[in-house]
């Protein structure tokens, strides 16, 4: 016979039991800002909140704005250092006017070749792979038919960088005599040496601008290959350059006569 504590012993434990089974307890917004939501996660009921992102993406901004604030003057060439005299702190220019005088200080160090130079097959390995070691060596290989535009433009192209970029060899040959059987179709075609070894090759001018490729085309191969950084102070001279560039371009699609413009021709 089951005594009276035995059977108050019985019902505690029920009573426990219902007590450990999970209660459904209605909650609107989790993430809500309210006091039952705070009872309900001191109870571990509900999770934590989610952190604020607003403060985070605060920070993020002010830190950016930090950085721009700091570097405002990194792409400013020696003269436009010059107009902010007015502007910025002396002490500040003076170290950036410092940093681009050593930057031109260097490149004129390097800038040893500062023209075209014609290739032989025999001195290919010497000129442009052994070259390649030292700087980035850029190829034009050229046809030898006057009626091909498109090399008679990059030849003046060629030539505008050489100048511009004397850290740079540049180098043109015609192609059926550096590589016998050269597909005339491929004419022009540009290669980019360094290291030894071929980093680009550009079949045409297709991939540029077609006959009315101009030095700016150029330059973007120049800073995708890594032969010249973005923040290059010759790079911001293309605005001056493209109207010089654009007279002999011209001139030489009028001198071609009947020669068609499009790029289909040279298929």
């Amino acid at each position: 016979m089951t005594t009276l504590r035995q059977r108050l012993h019985i019902s505690l434990t029920c009573a426990r039991s219902k007590m450990d089974l999970p209660v459904n307890v209605p909650v609107d917004n989790p993430n809500a800002d309210t006091e039952w939501n705070d009872i309900l996660r001191s109870k571990g009921i509900i999770p934590e909140k989610p952190p604020d992102p607003d403060p985070i993406i605060q920070e993020a901004l002010i830190e950016a704005e930090k950085r721009a604030h700091e570097n405002r003057l990194e792409d400013k060439d020696l003269d436009e250092l010059h107009e902010l005299e007015d502007d910025e702190d002396e002490e500040f220019l003076a170290q950036y006017r410092n940093k681009r005088l050593a930057e031109l200080s260097a490149l004129q160090k390097a800038s040893v070749y500062g023209q075209v130079y014609p290739l032989q097959k025999r001195d290919y390995t010497r000129d442009v792979t052994e070259a390649s070691k030292k700087a980035f060596v850029f190829v034009n290989l050229t046809s030898s038919l006057g009626s091909n535009v498109e090399s008679r433009v990059l030849s003046e192209v060629w030539r505008q960088a050489s100048v511009k970029y004397g850290d740079i060899k540049f180098c043109e040959a015609k192609a059926d005599m550096c590589i016998e059987g050269y597909p005339e179709r491929n004419c022009p075609t540009i290669l980019v040496y360094k290291d030894g070894d071929i980093k680009r090759q550009i079949l045409t001018l297709r991939e540029l601008n077609g006959v009315k490729t101009r030095l700016k085309d150029l330059e973007k191969v120049l800073v995708e290959v890594g032969a010249a950084n973005e923040s290059d102070a010759r790079l911001k001279r293309r605005d001056s350059d493209e109207d010089q560039d654009s007279l002999p371009n011209q001139k030489i699609k009028s001198s071609a006569g009947a020669a068609n413009d499009d790029d289909d021709d040279w298929d």
